[in-house]
């Protein structure tokens, strides 16, 4: 059996009529795609409905490894390809993918992202490569800060092509997200071994200089001011993102100091 008979095209959804068409456009050669879905109310599904390889699951989203790790277990392939529905595979990709032939020994394949802002490509991003294709009954996820990574028991090879991440939700959608997204990231910082933590992740727990590196890191080092208003626009999101991160961590701080001067 060749891996495209045997694979699955995963993509958690809720709300994401603004991006779910383009998904759904690049990965329409999959002859099986599993929809998990959180109770979307915007019309995601009746796009979703356009596509007849395509089914819905629907569960009450927990974490991202919990609705992932329930998702690989309505699938019975052998193979998964794991989306968010912000992702779009690039023609490359598709092309790689429908003629692997895995060895036996590989039980997975890392994807770099190509960062996009309104449909806009960036020179780089700060979005890491991620194992994306793997098999079900090898990988299971795990929930890590606000967002989930993928453990996969055996060899993970690299796949050349990319995949875009183009999210084109409204500013609001995307703000609302990162509060929630700041208080778990915050519960995890402040609760994990310091000695275990990445670098990147010892200065966020400083609570002040992450702002600060981030918009310049991203602006300059990693070249976003050569990208114009696009670029200012991610080196900005991601600033935003890590200062809405230091100031739990800083509020929470302030709060524990004062429970404790009322001691």
């Amino acid at each position: 059996m060749s891996l495209i008979d045997d694979l699955t095209v995963l993509i958690l959804t809720y709300n994401e009529i603004d991006n779910i068409g383009r998904t759904l456009e690049a990965v329409k050669w999959a002859r099986r795609i599993l929809v998990l879905d959180s109770g979307s109310t915007d019309g995601t599904l009746d796009v979703v409905a356009g596509y007849p390889q395509a089914t819905v699951e629907t569960r009450a989203f927990d974490s991202f490894a919990g609705q992932t790790n329930f998702g690989l277990s309505r699938i019975t392939t052998g193979w998964v390809l794991s989306m968010d529905a912000d992702y779009v595979v690039s023609k490359e990709l598709a092309a790689e993918i429908r003629s692997l032939t895995p060895p036996p020994t590989i039980a997975g394949y890392k994807a770099r992202f190509v960062y996009a802002i309104h449909g806009e490509p960036l020179r780089a991003t700060l979005y890491p490569p991620r194992c994306v294709l793997y098999r079900r009954d090898r990988a299971k996820y795990r929930d890590e800060g606000h967002g989930h990574k993928v453990v996969v028991d055996g060899d993970v090879a690299w796949l050349s092509g990319t995949i875009g991440h183009d999210d084109r939700k409204p500013l609001a959608r995307w703000l609302g997200s990162q509060q929630k997204y700041a208080r778990l990231e915050a519960d995890y910082l402040l609760s994990a071994d310091p000695a275990e933590l990445k670098r990147v992740d010892r200065v966020r727990l400083m609570g002040w200089p992450a702002p600060i590196l981030m918009f310049f890191y991203t602006l300059v080092w990693k070249g976003e001011l050569l990208d114009g208003w696009p670029g200012w626009h991610y080196a900005l999101q991601r600033a935003l993102a890590e200062t809405m991160i230091a100031l739990e961590i800083v509020d929470r701080r302030l709060l524990r100091r004062a429970r404790d001067l009322k001691s």
